[in-house]
């Protein structure tokens, strides 16, 4: 089910906190972002909600419709990406939209350049 008339609040990542940071704290950021993605039905989900277009959102449903586990272990998958910061998600009664952190994969890949190069 497409849900068009919601939206994630889309709190959006600030690149500009990058520069600020100290390289420990980038790369601590880096890990904890990295955890998320360290299951592959976690970079399924991510990829997922990357391609769809803005003004649709995947509600749970969708995601466990297009993914081979029952409900319980996607909502686990979401809350995983959820409390490390990749997703974010709006509850509308029964139902919850979810959709990727408004610049996150700009912001991951930052932190992965910093992190990595020193810069």
């Amino acid at each position: 089910m497409k849900e068009e008339n919601l939206t994630c609040k889309n709190n959006p990542t600030d690149l500009k906190e990058i520069g600020e940071m100290s390289i420990d704290a980038c790369k601590k950021r880096l890990a904890e972002l990295s955890k998320g993605l360290a299951h592959p039905i976690r970079v399924e989900i991510v990829r997922m909600l990357e391609n769809k277009p803005s003004e649709q959102r995947c509600v749970c449903g969708d995601i466990v419709d297009a993914l081979p586990l029952a409900q319980s272990s996607v909502s686990q998958h979401l809350k995983v990406l959820k409390e490390i910061g990749w997703i974010e998600g709006e509850i509308d009664g029964p139902r919850v939209c979810y959709c990727t952190v408004e610049g996150i994969m700009e912001y991951y890949l930052a932190l992965m350049k910093r992190s990595l190069r020193g810069e």
